[in-house]
């Protein structure tokens, strides 16, 4: 059977993704990321735990932790954040800007790529430092 939680591709095949379908997929990987950061911080609320949620995973909150991390990248990380940063977005949320959009794109795009090559403790690494002054 296929282990879909834990998909472990081969660099070329992660290459050959879209920056859109990277982006796509690290939107899942974040969303979980923060889903469970909150439960674990004692946010599990009802209506509390969703305004959280929307919160930390709106663009311009994204883009604004992103800023964070990009001291740490590696210059392959680098070019999977430039390369997400730059994706033909067709249609930017009214909530956010042209860069805000852009930088939360790349950041799931980031996210997306590392998941998809199973590489979860750097997954883990950046979240931890883009968390650390949230409480």
């Amino acid at each position: 059977m296929t282990d879909h939680f834990n998909p472990h591709l081969s660099p070329e095949d992660v290459g050959a993704i879209s920056s859109i379908g990277l982006a796509h997929m690290g939107d899942a990987v974040y969303e979980i990321l923060v889903r469970a950061w909150l439960c674990a911080h004692g946010k599990a609320t009802g209506k509390g735990l969703h305004r959280a949620t929307v919160s930390l995973v709106c663009a311009p909150r994204q883009a604004e932790l992103s800023q964070i991390i990009l001291p740490l990248l590696t210059e392959e990380e680098q070019s999977v954040f430039r390369r997400g940063r730059n994706a033909n977005v067709h249609s930017i949320p009214a909530h956010a800007s042209r860069a805000q959009y852009q930088q939360a794109t790349a950041l799931e795009a980031l996210f997306g790529y590392l998941y998809l090559l199973g590489r979860k403790d750097r997954i883990n690494q950046l979240f931890d430092a883009m968390m650390g002054g949230e409480q």
